[in-house]
């Protein structure tokens, strides 16, 4: 007898979840290390106590280069591979180490997307309420999507006292993720199980 669908789904959602969650906290805090936001940050000592106990001893074997935190990056790629191992490993399917490799950066890219999408949606959501705010979250976002709507509002200034800038780094946000990341994925899982 079989395993039930349902608690392969089940466990597919588990793993998605809890490897998910931890990607994206480590995601936030390379990315906010990156565009150099406030480390005394309430939300920003969050991360780092979350991150801490794993990136400290790697960080050991892998320091950085450039400003860029290679630690971070390493441990996404490796959480990404053991998600994927794992969730292939419940739906009884095996996978091919390039094809699982090409498969997580694919998926990381489009984390990557959803988290400036997400943060984005929020930074227009709170300026509509509570504008010129300071809360420490908005104060992340603000310093978070500056890479990307500081370019986008000086290629389309505020028209009538209106942003369309975010309007414009959402469309490319979803463009990247239909043309370029897509392919990537299938090519990943091509390889992986073909």
């Amino acid at each position: 007898m079989g395993t039930s669908p349902y608690t392969v789904n089940a466990a597919t959602f588990l793993i998605s979840t809890l490897f998910g969650v931890y990607i994206i906290i480590v995601m936030l805090r390379f990315l906010l290390a990156w565009v150099r936001a406030d480390f005394y940050n309430p939300m920003s000592q969050f991360l780092v106590k979350a991150t801490n106990p794993v990136l400290r001893p790697l960080r050991r074997f892998i320091p950085g280069y450039g400003g860029v935190d290679l630690a971070s990056v390493v441990l996404m790629l490796v959480l990404q591979m053991v998600e994927l191992v794992l969730i292939l490993g419940v739906l009884g399917r095996a996978g091919g180490f390039v094809g699982l490799l090409v498969w997580a950066v694919a998926e990381l890219l489009q984390t990557l997307v959803r988290v400036f999408t997400f943060s984005i949606l929020i930074e227009v959501v709170l300026s509509w309420v509570s504008p010129g705010g300071r809360h420490p979250v908005t104060m992340l976002l603000y310093r978070l999507n500056a890479p990307l709507l500081g370019p986008a509002r000086r290629m389309l200034p505020p028209m009538g006292g209106i942003d369309f800038s975010p309007v414009l780094v959402l469309v490319l946000l979803q463009l990247t993720s239909m043309l370029l990341v897509a392919p990537i994925a299938d090519l990943g899982r091509g390889l992986a199980l073909g």
